[in-house]
């Protein structure tokens, strides 16, 4: 493998196995790994914890350009109100270029790095070395995220998550800056008869070939 860095971007819609696949990657192959999503929840808590606006342009600013990647904590992060409230900063034209250019530089790091999100192979990283869009229907994702939380202790029912699913898919779909979409060079990976270690599995092959032409 050459000096330059290797990057691997995956996205796809909520609860499709993305998040599992990137950081199994990640560890396998000794690659930094990014959950950029993390990077928008990462801004909302910052707002949230001294009680500001969350349409502030400003000051959603201010707490995107003061974000330290290395410290966010995806356990803290993944509660469901800051979720809610990342929505409302990720409209934010500004705050996302601001969260996009750390993401780029994040992807830059040696000896390679994944990144997964909604936006990685089209918009953040549109060079990547590998791109794979993971997918599944909206119910086997409900009903994945819906054992998840609980198992976790959470309250809702299936229907409440399923809803919450197909609101987010729409939201991250229809938005104007950045939608998320397959890239036209991605492969595409539906996972939605498949467990997670075959999903793994097929994800690894797709990196391997990649590395193997480098």
């Amino acid at each position: 493998m050459s000096e330059k860095t290797f990057i691997i971007a995956i996205d796809g819609p909520a609860a499709s196995g993305k998040g599992t696949i990137s950081r199994r990657l990640a560890k396998e192959l000794k690659f930094h790994h990014l959950d950029t999503g993390l990077t928008y929840r990462g801004v909302a808590k910052m707002l949230l914890d001294q009680n500001l606006p969350l349409d502030d342009v400003t000051l959603a600013e201010q707490a995107a350009r003061e974000l330290d990647l290395g410290t966010m904590d995806g356990n803290i992060l993944s509660a469901h109100d800051i979720g809610n409230a990342a929505s409302k900063v990720a409209v934010i034209p500004s705050v996302r270029k601001i969260l996009v250019d750390a993401q780029r530089a994040f992807s830059a790091k040696t000896p390679g790095s994944v990144l997964d999100g909604r936006d990685i192979g089209t918009v953040v990283c549109p060079n990547a070395d590998v791109k794979i869009y993971v997918t599944a229907k909206a119910e086997t994702r409900a009903e994945r995220r819906f054992k998840e939380a609980q198992s976790k202790g959470g309250t809702q029912s299936y229907d409440e998550v399923l809803t919450d699913i197909k609101a987010r898919d729409e939201r991250d779909s229809g938005r104007k800056d950045s939608p998320m979409r397959q890239a036209d060079d991605a492969h595409l990976l539906d996972t939605s008869k498949m467990d997670i270690e075959t999903a793994f599995t097929a994800a690894k092959a797709l990196i391997n070939a990649a590395l193997n032409t480098k």
